[in-house]
């Protein structure tokens, strides 16, 4: 990932082929408490104590589930020795190797102790991620279970070794199939592209509501949207959580770290993290969606490198809305859809964090778009009869009940 401040490798081919803060109803703590405790003990040891981590690992309680019912899933990763991965990944040689990101290599192996192929990532020590971010991502991910989280098996904390192994997802990122997309390789149509951004915002809804305490995400954007068959999209990556604010908190103060061009300006210019953080960062990776660029491309011209500044001034003239549409779709969309796509990605990216929708009705509005499915002969009728569109709205009233299907993207447009 990349971090204010930091130059380092593009995570474009990781994994290849491969606030409104509300209140949450309970404060009790979990082991993802614990883990901060850790860490800032871990700071103070000695660092020749190698092994270190991998004692406070295997003595978390990562059995203890956290999903809002209180239910115990029973979900565990697995720790596994440096020898089983090398020998997954045949002593990780080079065709074995996936893709590099800011963690480090990841390989693709093929477990005979449990007999499933997964990725393995394996820590760079050089690398601009380190011990907190490894543990950080053990936590997340053993303590949660959602089919738009990507799933962690297990880890090796051994000696200096830190590596994480995944279930292996096979399409690789969205960003493989949907930016700089090479000769050959079909683009995304809109009805799989409406598909990813509604299971990326349900994997963040889990995130933010459904936690016993919430967890900001702070990295979504398409490198970190792996795809599976079918082009189901799961959220990948969690090295940059953060627990959120509970109670009457409004924010967490944090190190500012991120991706550019992801990254809430909020939360940029004075390091306050809240889930409104999150939902700018989803108003990016949608906008990406819809038109097919990068959320920064320096090889536009000036006034269009910037994703989101150039988008803005369009938000405001809805004849121009056809302009921003990625032309590898050769007009095959919505009219209708893709009006209301563009006022959910225009009030998730609104510069002030509370005049963002909260996570939930993102979801709706994304659900009601994804199962408008588009039919290029029901919709050349439409547009030949339809003289009107709808209207994007400056603020949404995010609070009032959904009555039917239609009135579910009503938050966003009428």
């Amino acid at each position: 990932m990349n971090c204010f401040g930091c130059k380092r490798k593009s995570t474009k081919n990781s994994h290849k082929n491969k606030d409104d803060s509300h209140t949450h109803k309970s404060t009790n703590h979990t082991s993802l408490d614990k883990v901060k405790v850790d860490l800032k003990l871990n700071e103070k040891r000695d660092e020749s104590k190698g092994d270190q981590l991998a004692l406070d690992l295997n003595s978390l309680n990562l059995k203890e589930a956290i999903s809002e019912d209180g239910n115990d899933n029973g979900i565990r990763a697995q720790a596994f020795s440096f020898d089983e991965l090398a020998a997954a990944t045949e002593n990780f040689r080079s065709d074995c190797l996936l893709g590099e990101g800011g963690f480090g290599k990841v390989y693709k192996g093929q477990l005979k102790k449990i007999n499933q192929v997964v990725a393995i990532k394996q820590l760079d020590p050089y690398g601009v991620q380190g011990i907190r971010e490894f543990v950080v991502e053990v936590l997340t991910l053993s303590l949660a279970d959602h089919p738009n989280l990507v799933k962690l098996i297990g880890f090796c904390a051994e000696g200096e070794q830190r590596l994480l192994v995944y279930e292996y997802m096979p399409l690789g990122s969205l960003e493989n199939h949907l930016l700089d997309l090479p000769p050959g390789r079909k683009p995304l149509d809109w009805n799989t592209r409406m598909k990813i951004a509604a299971g990326a915002a349900s994997g963040l809804e889990y995130l933010h509501d459904k936690m016993k305490i919430p967890v900001i995400y702070r990295d979504l954007k398409c490198s970190n949207i792996l795809l599976g068959e079918g082009y189901h999209p799961k959220l990948s990556d969690f090295g940059l959580a953060k627990v959120g604010p509970i109670g009457d908190k409004t924010h967490v103060s944090t190190r500012i770290m991120g991706t550019y061009g992801y990254c809430a300006p909020d939360y940029a210019m004075t390091g306050q993290l809240t889930l409104k953080s999150d939902i700018y960062s989803l108003g990016v990776v949608l906008l990406e969606l819809i038109t097919g660029r990068k959320a920064i491309d320096p090889t536009k011209p000036r006034k269009e490198q910037n994703l989101v500044a150039w988008a803005r001034p369009l938000f405001k003239d809805r004849k121009k809305f056809p302009q921003m549409v990625d032309p590898l779709l050769e007009g095959q969309y919505p009219a209708r859809g893709l009006y209301q796509a563009l006022a959910i990605a225009a009030m998730c990216v609104q510069e002030q964090p509370n005049m963002r929708p909260v996570i939930v009705d993102v979801v709706t509005a994304l659900d009601y778009l994804t199962s408008q499915k588009y039919d290029p002969q029901i919709d050349r009728v439409q547009r030949c009869t339809s003289t009107s569109y709808p209207r994007v709205r400056r603020v949404g009233d995010h609070k009032h009940n959904v009555s039917d299907d239609r009135d579910k993207t009503d938050r966003f447009v009428h």
